[in-house]
């Protein structure tokens, strides 16, 4: 959202503030109200589900420790009409409905937590008993100070702490033998059975003197791609913080002169003899601009680089299609959807390396969509043009 011009004023113990409203999420509170440590958990929650933004002027720790009590308040599970009323249970949803579900909790969620918020003053620094130094975060995430303070959830901003130590430190990254350091704003490639499944594909012929990587991200498949022997290789995406992202990252593993970024929508111009790319793969729409690498509303960029990608390869070349098929086991789309827009695109399966997921949530039986989860397979589907 775009929050330039959106100021908000509360009143602080008979002092007017006013300040501009940053998040990358929310729409601002409609009604603000200065708390301090004397807020106890239960009175906080109860203001949260009133809509009321509590500006947070007491010891930081404090903040901290009211958020994660807040958090356990809004993750425990509402008790139905039927539940109270002693009726049977309902049946289990479908794999649609209970993504619907837990989208909806998801998105609750948020919005109640953030409504605990602290103001940053006109130097990035917080005036809270305690406070920590968060000025370099900012500094990555806003810019330099602009000389006027700013009103910020307070999980919105350990989301940007969290995401400077995130930079400092970097990702390991095994098949490509160094670290990815992921800005603010750029999704991490935590995610690594997808680059494996990238390490060890074979290259088509022609791929060692260029390819494109469509939707670059952090850089970390142009990386792995110039790692494998490709000379040259353009990478795209059309984030601003992301090109920046892929830049330092390239610079630092030492393949910037390898790798060329293109600010585009999609693919560069010309061709090469391979094309890769790893859409998001979930067909919903997005809540916070970050979560655009995850979410697809009604699979517009998965479709587009399909219906795009024949006229981008060169004779005998291959596109690498990189997903999930989560959506399948959700119920959001189809395999007879999926392989009908590959065929629409005027191309065909060549062959198909699968994987696992290893991420934490695949194995945790008490995640909603753990049914669904279970079952996902992660493809790196090699597509050539149509015979």
């Amino acid at each position: 959202m775009d929050d330039r011009h959106t100021r908000l004023t509360w009143d602080d113990a008979g002092r007017v503030r006013q300040a501009r409203w940053r998040s990358e999420s929310q729409q601002p509170p409609a009604a603000l109200r200065a708390v301090d440590d004397t807020l106890n958990a239960n009175a906080a929650f109860r203001l949260a589900n009133d809509g009321v933004g509590m500006v947070w002027r007491g010891d930081w720790p404090n903040a901290r420790a009211l958020l994660l009590a807040l958090a356990r308040r809004a993750d425990r599970p509402p008790r139905t009409q039927a539940a109270r009323a002693g009726a049977a249970p309902l049946p289990p949803p479908t794999p649609p409905e209970a993504f619907e579900r837990h989208r909806a909790a998801q998105a609750r969620r948020a919005i109640l937590l953030n409504r605990l918020l602290v103001a940053v003053e006109p130097d990035h620094t917080l005036a809270l008993r305690r406070a920590q130094d968060v000025r370099a975060a900012l500094a990555e995430a806003w810019g330099p100070p602009d000389g006027e303070p700013a009103l910020v959830p307070v999980r919105e901003l350990q989301g940007l702490i969290g995401a400077h130590e995130w930079r400092k430190k970097g990702v390991e990254v095994p098949a490509l033998a160094g670290r990815i350091h992921p800005h603010f704003g750029v999704f991490s490639p935590v995610r690594g059975e997808y680059l494996d499944l990238v390490a060890r594909a074979p290259l088509p012929a022609g791929a060692e003197a260029l390819a494109f990587d469509v939707g670059t991200g952090t850089g970390v498949i142009a990386a792995l791609l110039a790692r494998r022997g490709v000379r040259r290789i353009v990478a795209t995406d059309l984030d601003p913080r992301a090109l920046a992202c892929a830049a330092d990252n390239l610079g630092r593993l030492g393949l910037a002169e390898r790798v060329e970024l293109v600010a585009a929508d999609m693919f560069p111009p010309g061709r090469a003899a391979l094309v890769v790319c790893n859409p998001p793969w979930v067909p919903a729409t997005p809540s916070a601009a970050i979560e655009r690498a995850v979410y697809d509303p009604g699979s517009a960029m998965l479709r587009a680089f399909l219906a795009g990608l024949a006229a981008r390869l060169a004779p005998g070349g291959e596109g690498w299609l990189v997903m999930s098929d989560l959506a399948e086991h959700l119920g959001l789309r189809t395999r007879e959807q999926f392989l009908g827009w590959i065929a629409q695109g005027g191309l065909r399966v060549v062959a198909r390396l699968d994987t696992r997921p290893t991420h934490r949530k695949a194995g945790d039986a008490t995640d909603p969509l753990h049914a669904a989860r279970s079952r996902e397979v992660t493809s790196l589907w090699r597509l050539g043009g149509a015979a």
